[in-house]
């Protein structure tokens, strides 16, 4: 909405935000990982058409999606400020997939390649200008990250309800294990987790719906929540024990389905990173 003309939004907003059709952002590639700006795949204007060659890795709803935001290099003189944003209709001759990826979690999505071989779109699919494409993806990611927040919040609520159900109606030496301090320990530690990164989400969101910078704040949310999904599923599964290790509880899903948020959207690695640099930029300027 915020780069794209109006044609553009008359025909690709209204469908992709109603849920009837479903789209999917093609920025990593099998070489870059962490490194957004530096896109392999490239595009090049032949008369009226962008043609564009190379590979997207990791592409979440691939095989689902009608069409993609796809970033690739126009200009490799220029770098990151050489990365433009198309928007690439699917199917289209020139892409197919790769195959689709046996995941550890989230495995109700397809996770694919895409694979550009000469493939010709109008002119007009460009996305903002020539050289907008590293700040498109980058405040695409500001925003994104405030949604995997929240996606981590819910697995680690989700993964709390399982272990207090559970704790409270285990037995184990004539009593409701919820009744021994060492569980009520761990479900202490898992409510301070997912009501922290509650509230760094919900201040996240603030932060975007009031229109300030939420990059420190995204980040921030988007790091605490995830490893709160990760450290809530672990411990569900040993209040849970054995019981926690069957497909028979939902305790092995959130363990499976947590690992992702720390690698999808920039790795808890790079929210770090981020938040560090946001962080020293504040102080440079009250200095």
């Amino acid at each position: 909405m915020e780069f794209g003309n109006e044609e553009q939004k008359q025909k690709y907003i209204s469908p992709f935000v109603d849920g009837s059709r479903v789209g999917c952002f093609g920025l990593s590639e099998p070489g870059n990982g962490s490194d957004a700006g530096a896109a392999s795949t490239t595009a090049h204007l032949d008369g009226d058409h962008w043609v564009l060659n190379g590979t997207k890795a990791w592409i979440t709803n691939g095989y689902e999606s009608e069409a993609s935001v796809v970033f690739a290099t126009t200009d490799r003189n220029l770098k990151h400020k050489g990365i433009s944003a198309f928007i690439v209709p699917k199917p289209i001759d020139g892409l197919s997939l790769g195959k689709k990826e046996d995941k550890l979690g989230i495995r109700a999505t397809s996770t694919t390649y895409l694979i550009f071989e000469d493939c010709r779109i109008p002119k007009e699919n460009l996305l903002g200008e020539p050289g907008f494409g590293f700040k498109i993806a980058m405040t695409t990611l500001d925003a994104g990250r405030i949604g995997i927040a929240a996606q981590g919040v819910g697995i680690a609520q989700a993964a709390l309800d399982c272990a207090i159900d559970y704790a409270a109606k285990r037995e184990a030496f004539g009593a409701p294990i919820s009744k021994m301090q060492m569980i009520q320990s761990k479900l202490a530690d898992m409510e301070v987790k997912v009501q922290s990164s509650r509230l760094l989400t919900w201040q996240a969101a603030a932060f975007k719906d009031a229109g300030l910078n939420f990059t420190k704040e995204a980040a921030m949310a988007k790091l605490a929540a995830s490893e709160a999904a990760t450290f809530n599923a672990h411990q569900a599964i040993q209040v849970l024990g054995g019981m926690g290790y069957v497909t028979d509880m939902p305790a092995e899903r959130h363990y499976r389905d947590a690992r992702i948020t720390e690698i999808y959207e920039g790795t808890s690695e790079i929210q770090r990173l981020v938040i560090a640099g946001q962080l020293l930029k504040e102080f440079s300027q009250k200095v």
